[in-house]
């Protein structure tokens, strides 16, 4: 009868020992997630720098620095001051937008896979434009058999009002005595849809002669976006700056279930229809500027939550619209370079660039 005490002192042990690797593990895991969240805080501003020295025209440093102080030649400041620095703050501005309109998205309708994409703000934009630009053809040439002109200082606000039309009609569509995130998704995704084929279909039946302008859009792209579109971009982003500190504690409140954040005092409807408010505000005004940009807002909230382990989560914010920023002006860098002095959209180098990061999370995180 003696080995008994000493075999269930031996389980007490073992399960000791296994209790103790959790905490090992998970101090390993927040070590290395801290070390890549090092490393893209150190990378971000390396990138900014190349995206503004580095370009389809070839400058010399020492022209380029010149230029940044207003005291370069002709050229070298027309090139700097109103292309290339312009282009990277309106991508670094769209970049957040997306990024900071995927995590509240992912939030308050608690689906891992929701982006901009999930209102059919994407898709009512494109719709808009492609109308804007059809009708601009149609007014400006009588017989529409060329392209006559193109107001494209009012395209952006056309892409973002198509936007916002869209996310308030699935919020409309969705509401029965409250928003639920199942019934505001499955809306969305249908409504979604439907303008996508409305699109496709005016797209198919408006000519060949005419798709460039469009399907440049259509891809993402920052070629040629200069300060007025900056001017545009700005007011949403110091709205979004106001809200989201309000918008902290809802929020997270709002990935529990409905009954569970009533609990706590929470006004469910009138806070997930703010959020709604800001993500779609935020979605459609980048979606106006550039184009549908796919994966910012589906991949980089996955990203920020894995390298946010282990810190406080008040970083998490932060880490969303830095890793948004650093991707798009890394992605246009990219396609500034690959196949030069020819341009790859931003848009499809970002997806290049979002599909295996996000199929290794779901693998290794998921």
């Amino acid at each position: 009868m003696q080995p008994a005490p000493s075999s269930s002192m031996s389980g007490i042990a073992s399960s000791l020992k296994k209790n103790r690797k959790i905490p090992a593990q998970q101090l390993s895991g927040s070590r290395i997630s801290g070390g890549l969240l090092g490393l893209v805080i150190f990378s971000f501003p390396i990138v900014v720098i190349l995206a503004i020295f580095l370009g389809t025209v070839d400058l010399e440093t020492a022209e380029t620095l010149f230029a940044l102080f207003g005291e370069g030649s002709q050229r070298t400041d027309t090139i700097i001051a109103f292309q290339r620095l312009p282009r990277v703050i309106v991508g670094l501005l769209v970049g957040v937008h997306f990024a900071l309109s995927g995590a509240l998205l992912q939030a308050i309708t608690r689906n891992p896979l929701a982006d901009p994409t999930i209102l059919g703000v994407s898709q009512g934009a494109t719709l808009a434009v492609m109308l804007f630009l059809m009708f601009a053809v149609y007014a400006g040439n009588s017989d529409g058999s060329q392209l006559f002109t193109i107001p494209l200082e009012y395209l952006p606000l056309a892409g973002c009002l198509g936007g916002l039309i869209a996310g308030f009609a699935v919020y409309l569509l969705s509401w029965q005595s409250g928003l639920s995130p199942l019934r505001l998704t499955l809306m969305g995704i249908a409504l979604g849809a439907v303008l996508h084929a409305l699109a496709m279909g005016l797209l198919a039946g408006w000519g060949s002669t005419r798709m460039e302008s469009i399907l440049l859009w259509m891809s993402g792209s920052l070629y040629a976006r200069g300060w007025d579109h900056l001017i545009y971009l700005l007011p949403w982003t110091v709205a979004s700056l106001f809200f989201l500190p309000l918008l902290r504690r809802p929020v997270r409140l709002l990935q529990l279930e409905d009954d569970c954040a009533t609990s706590f005092g929470l006004s469910v409807p009138l806070w997930r229809s703010l959020a709604l408010a800001v993500g779609a505000g935020l979605a459609a005004s980048a979606v106006g500027v550039v184009g549908p940009v796919g994966f910012i807002g589906l991949v980089v909230p996955h990203l920020a939550r894995y390298l946010s382990r282990g810190t406080n989560q008040h970083f998490y914010i932060p880490i969303v619209a830095l890793l948004g920023a650093g991707l798009v002006v890394g992605s246009d860098l990219i396609g500034r370079l690959l196949l030069s002095p020819n341009e790859v959209p931003v848009g499809i180098i970002a997806a290049l660039l979002g599909v295996p990061v996000f199929l290794v999370l779901l693998r290794r995180y998921g």
